[in-house]
Parts: structure tokens; sequence; C-alpha cells
């Protein structure tokens, strides 16, 4: 008899402990699809941040003649000083 009780013990314990590692497993597998679809999901302008940047942002405060002259023929005030 305290054979039978020890089997029946040592039963629901096995089974208890196969249940708790199945919710466990259960969570962290939701928990891992959550993070992933988060990691994956497509990006929206302004949310995402950006990595990086000019190594001399300085240079760009103050435009020089090329891109002066490039800017005067993109907006057409070349043409008007020639006439």
């Amino acid at each position: 008899m305290a054979e039978d009780s020890t089997k029946t013990i040592t039963t629901v314990i096995l089974i208890l402990a196969f249940l708790g590692m199945m919710i466990f497993v259960a969570m962290r597998a939701r928990k891992n699809r959550e993070e992933m679809l988060k990691n994956h999901a497509p990006k929206v302008a302004g949310e995402d941040t950006l990595e990086g940047g000019a190594r001399h942002p300085q240079r760009f405060d103050e435009p020089d003649d090329e891109a002066l002259e490039e800017m005067a023929k993109l907006l057409g005030e070349d043409s008007e000083d020639e006439s």
C-alpha cells in the first residue's frame, strides 16, 4: 500500500512539473513571437532612428560657390543673368 501511494504521489508531482514546463514554454514562445513581430514590423516614417551622420557637419553651415551656382541653375536664375 505504501508503494502505491508513493507511485501516485510521484506521478502527480511529475504531471505537475510537466504542466509547469509546458506553461513556461508556451509563455516564452508567445513572448518571443511578440518581440519578433515588433522588431520586424514595417517602419513608419519618423518612428525609426537613423544611425550615422556627416563626418564634418560644420562644412554644410555655409554653401560654397559651386553649390550656389548649382542652386542658381536649378532655380533658373542663371538665365536671367545672361539676358
